[in-house]
């Protein structure tokens, strides 16, 4: 199947000035040759690639499909590393229909889900967390979930670190008669332990490319009037959701999407928590309830300006074993809240004081949350992160893997259980980048891609 030429629309289908049929593999330029003709009379392949060319789309009966630009590019320098024609064309759905239908018909086949891009993986023009970085940019709400490789890098750099150690400990096992024996222990428990605190490294950051990438998914709860509303306009700042006097006020939940310096948040403003006779507002506060269950990250808003009531009890406690943030709000009205006592049991970053209506403290809880999402770093300078589930898993497994090495070398065991525990961390690290990963992981991965890319 890699050596079949493939086809596909690479641009979402609806109305739109452009839509654009890549054509990619061994007979891509036969296959573009044979429905579009050059406005010039010239084959496409008499200009020199990479050169935009206009002409028309031509049914098999000689009737016109289109107008369109057309482009060859020559492997390796094209996307899939292999020979590629793209067509653009007006972007109606029945052009592109027909044109897609043509190169059918001259030959190529339906392109399955990210086959462009497991082809360009196979062809060695981008690694495996390159290839889920293709991935993250298409699902991405936040600019800076779009890693460039910086990810490979760390883990080939590690791999050629552990990679070091097994040719010392094979150069110490092959000649024996060298008396280096400390010598060559407290090396691999130095070499082990630094890669190990690199993973450590990673993983302490093992959430934060799926936040980039969704959206933290946050819910703002409490017992009525307390100020979730009034929050959730000055994070947005517009006014959003309804804010009134009355308690019961919001009865459903509001959902938005915003970027609160460079974190996304999907952000669920809750109807307020309590006992009520209202049917409707009875729903919605199952709906908060269901919400705050369901929710990465929880802010509970309380009343500044009173002392905790048994409603805000029961929201706090129901909260207590989730990532939480306590907002005491209503600080413009003077506080009568214990804030130290709140302090005590969920921990002093964890409350903040803020007044939605004056907007005081709104920039301190922005830079908790990015603080949350990226660590005490404020930023991941250095653009490395894990991606996703996958690689969390090879990562953990690499790092116990590391841990067995390093307790190994200082319990002075024998030189090759060492060596079998740094060789599966430097497997588990190849699965990760894809130097060492199974055909049916791969298939897996590129499944999970939309078809075109």
């Amino acid at each position: 199947m890699a050596e079949d030429t493939i086809s596909a629309v690479i641009t979402a289908l609806g109305e739109g000035a452009v839509g654009i049929v890549r054509i990619s593999g061994e007979r891509a330029l036969a296959v573009g040759e044979r429905l579009f003709k050059a406005a010039s009379g010239k084959a496409l392949a008499a200009y020199a690639a990479n050169t935009m060319v206009y002409g028309h789309v031509y049914d098999e009966d000689g009737s016109l499909v289109d107008e369109v630009l057309a482009v060859y590019m020559r492997g390796p320098r094209s996307y899939t590393a292999e020979d590629v024609v793209e067509i653009q064309c007006h972007g109606g759905l029945q052009s592109l229909k027909k044109i897609l239908a043509l190169t059918y018909a001259a030959g190529a086949r339906p392109a399955e889900a990210g086959e462009f891009t497991k082809r360009a993986f196979l062809n060695g023009r981008i690694d495996l967390t390159q290839a889920e970085a293709v991935m993250d940019i298409i699902r991405s709400r936040s600019e800076a979930s779009q890693q460039q490789g910086q990810l490979a890098r760390e883990l080939r750099k590690l791999r050629s670190a552990l990679v070091d150690v097994v040719v010392n400990l094979e150069a110490v096992i092959d000649y024996p008669e060298e008396d280096i024996e400390d010598v060559t222990y407290a090396r691999v428990e130095e070499s082990v332990a630094g890669c190990g605190a690199a993973i450590d490294k990673l993983l302490a950051h093992a959430h934060t490319g799926k936040i980039l990438r969704e959206g933290l998914r946050t819910a703002i709860v409490g017992k009525p009037n307390v100020g979730k509303s009034s929050l959730l306009n000055a994070l947005l700042k517009e006014e959003r959701a309804i804010v009134s006097q009355y308690a019961g006020t919001t009865r459903d939940v509001i959902e938005e999407q915003l970027l609160l310096d460079g974190v996304p948040l999907v952000l669920a403003d809750t109807a307020g928590i309590r006992s009520t006779d209202d049917f409707v507002e009875k729903i919605g506060v199952e709906k908060s309830r269901q919400l705050l269950q369901d929710a990465e990250l929880v802010i509970c808003v309380v009343d500044g300006s009173e002392g905790l009531m048994a409603e805000d009890e029961a929201i706090l406690a129901a909260a207590s074993g989730k990532p939480c943030v306590i907002i005491v709000n209503k600080s413009d009205l003077g506080l009568s809240m214990d804030l130290e006592s709140l302090r005590e049991r969920f921990g002093k970053d964890k409350v903040m004081t803020l007044s939605a209506k004056t907007l005081s403290g709104v920039e301190d809880f922005s830079a908790w949350l990015k603080n949350y999402v990226y660590g005490s770093e404020g930023t991941l300078s250095d653009g490395v992160y894990v991606q996703n589930a996958r690689q969390e898993r090879l990562l953990r497994e690499a790092r116990q893997s590391l841990a067995e090495a390093g307790e190994a070398a200082a319990a002075m065991l024998p030189y090759d259980c060492i060596e079998i525990d740094v060789r599966n961390a430097i497997d588990l690290l190849g699965e990760i980048t894809g130097d060492t990963v199974q055909d049916e992981i791969i298939n897996e991965i590129f499944s999970r891609f939309c078809i075109g890319k």
